[in-house]
């Protein structure tokens, strides 16, 4: 990936997602997710699709069944995130030919994400396994294994996480919220982008 950040829209409405959706892009993150537990999550989905689906990858988050992830891809998706690891929608999501991000949190889910064909993994909540929790999973992890950071991550410990041997990270409240304006998103997608960098993320 281009630059190793998801952005998260989580209850973002389908009346803004494209513009929130394209201030997000022009910031430099190309992945950008919508959880299903947003309002007319598909709808969103497929106008972002629609709009930034040449330039960008759009996803669906919070894919907890594989019949979702049929429905994420035939609204336009191309990119699944979970909260978990489940074998059955990796599988799906694979077969179909979307990348497949679940959220693991031991090296055991760890280690099932990959049998599965997960295209990398998210460790979550980051937050709460904390970076030498990180460090102890990234230690028995098959080499190029890519592995994001999710939940509670932010500017002001991404040095930190990078030190530890994380690839990348998921931006969720950090970068938006509900009621925000698409360039105040974009401000925070601007900021988000240029401390990663400044802390060696490239």
């Amino acid at each position: 990936m281009t630059l190793p950040l998801i952005g998260i829209l989580r209850g973002i409405s389908p009346g803004e997602a494209v513009d929130v959706g394209e201030a997000v892009l022009a910031a430099g993150i190309e992945r950008i997710e919508v959880p299903l537990n947003s309002p007319d999550p598909l709808r969103s989905i497929g106008r972002l699709a629609e709009a930034l689906g040449d330039r960008a990858l759009i996803g669906a988050g919070t894919v907890l069944t594989p019949a979702q992830a049929r429905d994420a891809f035939a609204a336009g998706a191309r990119l699944i995130v979970s909260p978990n690891c489940r074998p059955a929608v990796i599988e799906e999501t694979r077969r179909l030919g979307m990348e497949s991000w679940p959220g693991v949190a031991t090296p055991s889910e760890a280690f099932d994400a990959l049998d599965a064909g997960a295209s990398g993994l998210k460790l979550f909540p980051a937050v709460q396994i904390g970076i030498e929790g990180m460090k102890a999973t990234r230690a028995v992890l098959p080499p190029g294994t890519m592995l994001l950071a999710v939940g509670g991550i932010g500017a002001d410990d991404f040095a930190d996480w990078r030190a530890g041997g994380i690839d990348g990270a998921g931006l969720g409240s950090a970068l938006y919220t509900p009621g925000l304006t698409a360039a105040e998103v974009g401000e925070r997608a601007r900021s988000l982008v240029a401390a990663w960098r400044a802390a060696g993320g490239e």
